[in-house]
């Protein structure tokens, strides 16, 4: 069921140990995930492969409105999780209310940390972290063309 997927941070914490223990190769990335898109699931596939396991954290409803504005998320947060928590290639979906994932990071240590293309790798929050723990950091080219902020202003205007 994907509701055991959804973890509370000690919950994933105990949880990523254990398959670090075991030697599984730990992946972690994060986002908004606020309409699931093409985009999306090319990520996450791709962030997968990348190790064993892929943990996701997924911003919190208050998170994504200061980072996305008022009018966001469209979805609530639990569906968002509930949605991503579906997905084959995702192991462990953790929310977080904080403007980064810092925290879950710092408490996670994951064995490679993702994110978009977008940003350089030194720039990506947590990044020291990962490294100081003897960690990766890799960024994955994201599908030209697929946004939710481009599929919201293209729903507006039909």
């Amino acid at each position: 069921m994907t509701y055991n997927k959804i973890k509370s941070l000690p919950e994933a914490t105990t949880q990523v140990k254990a398959w670090q223990n075991a030697g599984l190769k730990v992946v972690f990335t994060n986002g908004c995930f606020d309409l699931l898109h093409l985009g999306h699931v090319d990520y996450l596939e791709k962030a997968r492969s990348m190790g064993d396991k892929l943990v996701l954290g997924l911003n919190s409803d208050n998170s994504v409105s200061r980072f996305k504005g008022p009018e966001r998320p469209l979805q609530d947060q639990q569906s968002r999780a509930r949605v991503l928590a579906a997905l084959q290639f995702v192991d462990l979906v953790v929310l977080f209310d904080e403007d980064t994932p810092l925290n879950l990071i710092s408490q996670l240590l994951p064995n490679i940390l993702v994110k978009g293309s977008d940003y350089l790798a030194e720039n990506i929050v947590g990044a020291d972290v990962v490294k100081k723990n003897g960690g990766e950091v890799k960024t994955i080219d994201f599908v030209p063309g697929y946004s939710t902020t481009r599929i919201v202003e293209k729903i507006k205007r039909t």
